[in-house]
């Protein structure tokens, strides 16, 4: 599969990227196909130059640009901006006020397991002076 893509030109913390089409198993600085353009972030505004004739030629033969070569196409008027996806969602779902169709109804607070200070001490909690040994019922948040 063909790829358009950026290749990392210039000196240490100064790069200057070429756009090439490149095999997709490639190495990022590895053998290329050719270069039809570059791309350099650091002026004001960054300058991209691309030949629109080659990349619209490699495209119908089926070169995949990346997400970065595909909005720099794009802002070059080559080709139309694809959609933007939705954010990534965190890996913790959303708290939700309502259980989920299907799922267990959460339990109540006043149902809850009693908390003991002796399972905090077990835990690497210290217990404060007048606790030691003292086991209480966690009681319910009152707002």
């Amino acid at each position: 599969m063909l790829k358009i893509r950026l290749r990392r030109t210039g000196a240490r913390k100064r790069p200057n990227y070429r756009v090439v089409v490149t095999e997709h198993t490639a190495p990022r600085d590895g053998k290329y196909i050719e270069i039809i353009g570059f791309y350099d972030p650091l002026t004001e505004p960054a300058t991209v130059r691309i030949d629109g004739d080659k990349a619209q030629r490699w495209i119908g033969h089926g070169a995949q640009p990346t997400e970065r070569v595909a909005r720099l196409l794009a802002r070059e008027g080559i080709i139309e901006a694809r959609p933007v996806p939705p954010p990534a969602r965190s890996a913790e779902p959303a708290p939700s006020t309502a259980p989920a169709a299907g799922a267990a109804p959460l339990p109540d607070a006043e149902e809850a397991a009693p908390v003991t200070q002796e399972t905090d001490a077990t835990e690497g909690g210290a217990l404060g002076a007048g606790e030691a040994g003292a086991t209480t019922e966690a009681e319910p948040a009152s707002a």
